[in-house]
């Protein structure tokens, strides 16, 4: 079960994030987001558990914790959808040059 964890501190790490949701079950991965360029939490990170009775008790047990002075947020991760590309995809208004030939 992949689980969205936010309102973290900007000091926790990958391996606090691990051994926090270990309690609660087989963690497989534990990855806190972090900005491309300067490398600094974004404050939410993912955590999947080998099990879903495992994440739920993850969620029942963390949802509201608070750490670092944080109170964080525990919930399943919506799957990944596709955003497309970033050059204009989509019809976003605008109008533009139309050409009448």
């Amino acid at each position: 079960m992949n689980l969205y964890v936010s309102n973290l501190g900007f000091h926790v790490s990958d391996e606090d994030l691990r051994n926090l949701f270990s309690a609660y079950g087989n963690v497989t991965s534990a990855k806190v987001i972090t900005d491309r360029e300067t490398g600094r939490s974004r404050g939410f990170g993912f955590v999947e558990m080998s099990a879903e009775d495992e994440g739920k008790k993850a969620i029942q047990g963390l949802e509201g914790k608070e750490i670092e002075g944080r109170s964080i947020s525990v919930s399943v991760a919506r799957p990944k959808t596709d955003r497309g590309n970033s050059f204009g995809g989509g019809n976003r208004g605008g109008g533009g040059f139309k050409s009448r030939w």
